[in-house]
């Protein structure tokens, strides 16, 4: 593996709050069923104070011809209030199928950008625009120029889907942590420039050892700093708990886990385990469809430092409004075309 000298650039099949302050999120699960399910409407879990609001987003979901989907950090009420719920590569490759002519998208800026790329004749409204991932703009153009210099058609540019439609626009192909060790086997191309994630590209390195995967210096603030001793004093204290982590943590948390995978795959192991609890290395925010998976004879066990704010960021409230109002409107970006190829050429590999 090698690395550019340059730094990153300026700029996953459904949670229960915890507090960042404390040493863990502790839950004792609410039961249920499904891999990645379709949800929404007035459903019993509704509280006080919920009920006004779901039934104003179901009225409003009639009258726009919208759904809503959801990603698994977002707010476990957000979840529940969706249609759909799924990680990056599922909400993607969903999105191209529903009827719906208006896309809802509960989750942060890169994920509603990339529904726009994939469904241009589609209206696609982000609860909160502000909503964005650090590392989708991790890059600088100087990396890959140089890669692609030194290089030239013996590499690959492989693009994480966290990140801007510019930054996919300079990329060869994009892929998820759900397939990202697939598609990278399958590339003709020796040489791999990995953006924007170090950690999923070093990953990804190690399972894909006949490529030479160049790494780039980006990563998810929020798993990067979880760290190898939180995880080892959840290990002490719960030592028939296995570990799942996601490949966006560092090479040495990874290194304590019994499973790493995308989000989808936390949760499908969790599910087909007998186990009675898990330590999850990742966003708390799965926390509500690990509940909802696995029954209420389970507990998950997370890191005090496992909140995503920016997923955070996006409520019931903001979810109705933006359909009310026709606020948070996704513009279709400049450099549409390449983007847009390089998320079909995921789709594509994904499905061989």
């Amino acid at each position: 593996m090698d690395r550019p000298e340059e730094r990153g650039g300026a700029q996953g099949h459904p949670s229960q709050r915890g507090s960042a302050a404390s040493p863990m999120i502790d839950s004792a699960p609410a039961g249920g069923t499904q891999g990645f399910t379709p949800k929404g409407g007035l459903q019993a879990f509704a509280t006080r104070g919920t009920s006004e609001l779901l039934r104003e987003l179901d009225e409003l979901k009639r009258q726009h011809d919208a759904v809503v989907l959801a990603h698994y950090y977002v707010g476990a009420e957000v979840q529940r209030a969706a249609d759909f719920v799924g990680d990056s590569f599922a909400l993607a490759r969903l999105a191209t199928t529903v009827p719906q002519r208006t896309l809802v998208i509960a989750g942060v800026s890169f994920m509603a950008e990339s529904m726009k790329l994939l469904n241009p004749d589609k209206r696609v409204l982000a609860p909160d625009l502000s909503a964005d991932c650090p590392m989708a703009h991790m890059v600088n153009p100087e990396t890959v120029r140089r890669a692609r210099e030194r290089y030239g058609d013996d590499l690959a540019v492989v693009c994480y889907v966290n990140s801007t439609a510019e930054i996919k626009s300079w990329s060869d192909v994009c892929v998820t942590s759900s397939n990202a060790v697939k598609i990278v086997r399958n590339l003709s191309q020796h040489h791999v420039l990995f953006i924007p994630d170090e950690h999923l590209g070093r990953y990804v390195a190690r399972q894909v050892p006949e490529k030479h995967v160049i790494l780039n210096d980006g990563c998810c603030p929020f798993h990067a700093q979880i760290t190898a001793q939180e995880v080892r004093a959840l290990k002490q204290a719960h030592p028939d708990a296995p570990v799942l982590a996601h490949p966006e943590c560092a090479s040495e948390v990874l290194e304590l886990a019994d499973i790493v995978g995308s989000t989808a795959e936390i949760i499908d192991a969790a599910a087909a385990s007998d186990a009675q609890e898990f330590i999850v290395v990742t966003m708390a925010g799965v926390q509500a469809e690990l509940e909802r998976r696995c029954g209420a004879d389970r507990r998950f066990y997370f890191t005090g430092t496992s909140r995503c704010p920016e997923m955070d960021k996006l409520t019931l409230e903001k979810l109705v409004a933006c359909l009310r109002d026709g606020t948070g409107e996704v513009p279709m970006p400049a450099c549409a075309g390449q983007a847009a190829a390089t998320l079909d050429r995921m789709l594509a590999y994904a499905a061989r």
